[in-house]
């Protein structure tokens, strides 16, 4: 694939039949200037920590090693503890205490440590209160783990055995709301109203609101962060994910498909998912999935979210 090409492809969509609105959305350079400003006002929100930017470039770098995460982890000894409570934890299963961050990076391997570390650096980001009569961040957040733990079970089902990358996209996979909620809070709040009075999608009524929806911001955030492309699809397409082409798109299904089950049982905050829209037959197709698969894994997450939330 040619580099214009990838960069269309992590451009995400604007939602067809958006609402009419005051936003500026006349063209594509409109709409990524507007996202790439919104970005650059919340510096206090899209700087990952230091140590956490380190170990995503190391863990890039295929010529890093085991002991290049270990000495970065461990000058920070309040993330390496946090990495070995969910590495300790019913979470992973492993057999015996993990009393070391060079000891869960053999059992685990560089990249699933790396993902666990975001996610203990991402978890202080979606925190604060009510904003609006509809909105409240706490609820984001226990959406967010509730999808997060509901891909994680479905990469399980599907057998993909990526479980901490599975984890990690449910958990960033609403990030764009936090950009809006941070840069553009009264448009963000007018989307929400707009949401209640017209009965419209949430990425309909950002789109009018705002001029972009929060899979733009996310995807934004995600390319500011140097985090891994598939993450990019992620938050970019979780609500499309079939627009990506074939092999991009798994990760991104599953997180919808997650996304829908967490909306479906009201875990957190709901907007963006249509309740009474069944989840599409071609996602379910393409992740071999049916519905006792669904129900299965609905049954199992309210236990999986409570271990989640417990160590993150």
């Amino acid at each position: 694939m040619s580099q214009a090409s990838a960069d269309t492809e992590l451009t995400p969509k604007a939602p067809e039949g958006a609402p009419a609105g005051s936003a500026d959305t006349s063209s594509a350079a409109a709409i990524q200037e507007n996202v790439q400003s919104a970005i650059k006002e919340i510096s206090h929100i899209a700087t990952l920590p230091e140590v956490t930017m380190k170990i995503i470039k190391l863990v890039e770098d295929p010529d890093s090693t085991a002991q290049d995460l270990n000495k970065v982890i461990s000058n920070d000894p309040a993330l390496g503890a946090r990495i070995l409570k969910v590495v300790n934890s019913a979470f992973y299963g492993l057999p015996g205490q993990i009393g070391s961050i060079n000891r869960a990076i053999v059992l685990l391997g560089l990249n699933a440590v790396k993902n666990i570390a975001i996610a203990a650096s991402l978890a202080k980001l979606f925190r604060g209160g009510k904003i609006s009569n509809n909105f409240d961040a706490r609820d984001l957040w226990q959406h967010s783990i509730a999808t997060a733990a509901a891909t994680r079970l479905l990469s399980n089902k599907c057998g993909l055995g990526l479980p901490d990358e599975a984890f990690l996209a449910g958990l960033i996979h609403d990030i764009g709301i936090m950009v809006e909620i941070q840069a553009r809070r009264p448009k963000f709040i007018e989307a929400l109203a707009m949401v209640e009075e017209q009965g419209c999608t949430l990425r309909e009524a950002e789109f009018a609101c705002i001029g972009a929806t929060h899979e733009m911001f996310g995807a934004g955030l995600c390319k500011l962060w140097k985090f891994p492309v598939s993450f990019q699809y992620v938050t970019g397409f979780h609500h499309h994910p079939m627009d990506l082409a074939e092999n991009n798109r798994t990760l991104a299904c599953l997180t919808h498909v997650a996304d829908h089950i967490a909306g479906k049982m009201e875990l957190g905050f709901a907007h963006d998912v249509k309740l009474d829209a069944p989840i599409s037959s071609e996602i379910m197709q393409h992740l071999n999935l049916n519905a006792t698969d669904i129900d299965e894994v609905a049954e199992q997450l309210p236990e999986a979210m409570d271990e989640a939330q417990g160590i993150f």
